[in-house]
């Protein structure tokens, strides 16, 4: 074999090599890609946006585990973050298919808060939380489980987060309703935007920490199939 022909051939599996490492670090530790597979964040993101997530933005962590080495800041109330779903063994028992699964929702409760969800309306530490974001496709409500003028209830969490997602009264209850609950330290309570068609922590609990994956930034590409593509939404910034 032509010596100069394995010089040019030991040049390009290098350079293979180090664009490979390079494309693993930057996925590793500045931006990852996330699609939108389902319709729970409308009308702020639509099935087939694509986002770049910035995994830089709220901490350098170890590879390969969820330890923070480099803090940067904190999550915030409002940031759009992606995480892995909390899943549950027996509780997701019939849903195998979100295991190891990232979500994205947005951060309505920090730790501390106390979040309360009265006819579909948020409040947080008292006061109403909404945004031009949220919409609310159903106009029904769910009567109260709770009657008029009932104390404030503290809940078991692993009691009441049952991760009921079917049809169910109780399931449109919690959809509707919330006793008022305390955010845990080191936990964040989140919502999809469509609040009606929303699998979130009002049905199964807390994000912890370690399991945000990171901060959703910007729409890179967006479109239903071939030759129907977003123009429009391409480059948008998310808030």
């Amino acid at each position: 074999m032509n010596p100069r022909w394995l010089k040019t051939l030991k040049e390009y599996v290098e350079a293979l090599i180090v664009a490979a490492v390079l494309a693993l670090f930057i996925r590793a530790f500045v931006v990852q890609a996330f699609k939108i597979p389902t319709g729970s964040m409308l009308e702020t993101l639509q099935i087939g946006d694509q986002l770049l997530v910035s995994k830089f933005h709220y901490g350098v962590k170890l590879p390969f585990t969820e330890r923070v080495l480099i803090p940067v800041s904190e999550p915030m109330r409002g940031d759009i973050i992606v995480f892995e779903y909390p899943f549950d063994e027996v509780l997701d028992a019939t849903r195998p298919n979100l295991k190891d699964v990232d979500f994205v929702k947005r951060i309505v409760g920090l730790p501390g808060d106390t979040v309360e969800i009265r006819a579909k309306e948020v409040f947080v530490n008292g006061q109403p939380a909404t945004g031009p974001y949220v919409q609310h496709v159903r106009e029904d409500v769910e009567p109260s489980p709770l009657p008029e003028g009932h104390p404030e209830v503290t809940v078991d969490f692993k009691g009441y987060f049952d991760h009921c997602e079917d049809a169910s009264s109780i399931c449109r209850a919690k959809r509707d309703w919330m006793p008022k609950i305390t955010v845990p330290e080191g936990k964040f309570f989140v919502m999809g935007d469509n609040r009606d068609e929303s699998f979130d922590s009002r049905f199964w609990g807390f994000v912890s920490r370690e399991s945000i994956k990171g901060k959703a930034m910007v729409i890179y590409w967006s479109w239903t199939g071939p030759g129907n593509i977003r123009w429009e939404r391409l480059g948008k910034m998310l808030h």
